[in-house]
């Protein structure tokens, strides 16, 4: 159990968190939520003890053992794999070594013998027997092959590292597991197995997520920050959506009630005050009406943009026929003879691990890059828009967000820009700040904004829910379902794809794999290939 008792923090004049008072307990996994900026990830780095509160405590059952998700990925780049996951194990790891150094003694002596059986008794205790196992399994797990598990951290690219720490936060079966965005550049492999992960684990999980799947399929619990305080739900985030809207309507419903009753009241005091025969009966109305008292209704600190793309024409039958396609990059060839063509009513999503592949298609589609063979064509109705994975040339400039979106629009008109600003929540001064200063979330809203004032029938979006909150990915999750035109997009999203796209296309070393589908029956369908793969070859043994 892990406790905030009256837990207070300021930042300067401002209160992130006022006496919040609330219990995780055993055998439940809570998803923490809140607008940008709530405090999601400060909460949890409170709970982990790196940061102290301004007042009040936080309170462990003794005994008990927390592991949260580090941060810092070059913390253990001295350190093999292996051990650097062993190291989630504080303790273990201590015993570990301390052995290693009294065996490692020329000059053993008896209080040495001493020494090392107790430590040994406590290295039994915890598992120590079965670490390095459990380790590769959670490495396995997570796609770490072993042939990585006893190169240096260093020697791992960045998307590997954050595999590592998270099997780091997850070895040992802690009694107190804090992960914020676990999910965060994991392909779909590794994040179905750690919710398979999670929802089989026994002990307290405290998550932060974008993931609105993920959060659906492993949280018992929803934490709500809002207005300083932690509100807590039973249920998971769609639960707490619908339960929390419900609320608000219900309120509503009651105060519209009771602002019908006072109309009312108010209406017959002042009909019949001055009338001596009535007065006693509009006195009694009086008396009423002050007992009369609306609940207060404080609507969510929560913005949500407002996306809605619009094509300035309508998109003809014929709109992409892509032939042959192949292109190496660093001596790697990462698409080898893709052809397809995506129709009027198409919106594809192309998933898989080989991010690399769907990146480099985009960019050839979008006329960024040019294929070592094969073409491509557009329809002579269409119009693109692209929304690139990495933004970074979008906004080198020094210009400000009102004069770098007019570029794109075709009304050089500062309120007609401005208007589209404002959807993506650039709001009065926020559109004079320079691009060059933006926040990877507040650029994300910017490239948006571009594409709805292009006006285009063909959206090509590469990983758009990188960087947004919740509520944005909802707005462009809404807004992507109502687009009449046709759309290629790739996403970690579960949720995400699942909404929206029609058609699923994988790019794999053996060729394309176009399935005209849901997301969810996609992954079925792959799941049971997968499955006769295996009895197939248990079958020939």
């Amino acid at each position: 159990m892990i406790q905030a008792s009256n837990v207070t923090l300021r930042l300067g004049k401002r209160a992130l968190f006022e006496d919040v008072n609330i219990k995780f307990t055993e055998g439940n996994c809570y998803g923490l939520i809140g607008a940008n900026g709530a405090g999601k990830s400060t909460f949890l780095k409170i709970l982990s003890g790196q940061i102290e509160p301004t007042n009040g405590d936080i309170i462990i059952t003794p005994g008990q053992r927390l592991s949260f998700l580090q941060q810092d990925h070059f913390k253990y780049d001295e350190f093999d794999v292996l051990n650097t996951v062993i190291m989630g194990n504080k303790r273990l790891y201590e015993i570990m070594k301390e052995k290693d150094a009294i065996y490692a003694k020329e000059d053993f002596t008896e209080e040495d013998g001493i020494k090392a059986s107790e430590l040994e008794g406590e290295f039994a205790t915890l598992n120590g027997w079965e670490a390095e196992s459990d380790a590769a399994n959670l490495l396995n797990g997570l796609g770490i092959n072993t042939d990585l598990h006893y190169k240096l951290m260093s020697e791992l690219n960045g998307s590997e590292k954050i595999k590592v720490l998270l099997a780091q936060a997850l070895f040992g079966n802690p009694d107190i597991l804090l992960l914020d965005e676990p999910t965060n550049h994991l392909d779909i492999d590794a994040i179905r197995w750690l919710e398979e992960f999670l929802i089989n684990f026994e002990n307290t999980v405290i998550v932060v997520s974008h993931d609105r799947y993920f959060l659906n399929k492993v949280c018992t619990h929803t934490a709500d920050i809002d207005y300083a305080k932690i509100q807590l739900y039973a249920g998971n985030y769609d639960f707490w959506y619908e339960s929390s809207q419900l609320m608000v309507k219900q309120m509503k419903d009651a105060n519209k009630k009771k602002e019908e009753k006072i109309k009312e009241l108010q209406e017959f005091i002042q009909r019949f005050s001055a009338n001596a025969s009535k007065s006693k009966q509009a006195t009694s109305r009086k008396k009423a009406l002050d007992k009369i008292e609306l609940d207060e209704i404080r609507p969510s600190s929560r913005k949500y943009p407002y996306i809605d793309f619009r094509p300035f024409r309508e998109i003809g039958n014929e709109v992409l026929t892509v032939s042959h396609l192949s292109k190496t990059i660093d001596g790697v060839k990462v698409l080898d003879d893709i052809s397809f063509i995506i129709g009027r009513d198409d919106k594809a999503a192309f998933v898989g691990p080989n991010t690399l592949a769907t990146t480099t298609l985009f960019k050839i589609l979008a006329g960024e890059m040019e294929p070592d063979e094969g073409e491509y064509k557009w329809g002579i109705t269409t119009s693109t828009a692209y929304f690139p994975k990495d933004n970074t040339k979008d906004f080198s400039g020094d210009e400000i967000i009102v004069d770098w979106l007019m570029q794109f629009s075709p009304e050089k008109d500062v309120t007609y820009v401005r208007g589209f600003l404002g959807r993506m929540l650039f709001a009065g001064e926020e559109g004079v700040k320079k691009v060059k200063v933006l926040s990877g979330g507040e650029k994300v809203r910017c490239m948006l904004s571009k594409m709805m004032i292009m006006g285009s029938n063909v959206l090509i979006l590469d990983e758009p829910t990188n960087h947004l909150d919740m509520e944005s990915i909802t707005a462009l999750n809404n807004g992507l379902i109502k687009f009449p035109g046709a759309a290629l997009f790739t996403s970690q999203d579960h949720q995400f794809i699942q909404t929206i796209a029609n058609r699923i296309l994988e790019l794999t070393p053996n060729g394309l794999i176009d399935k005209i589908s849901t997301y969810d029956e996609y992954l079925d369908n792959d799941e049971l290939a997968r499955k006769r793969q295996v009895m197939s070859i248990v079958t020939e043994e």
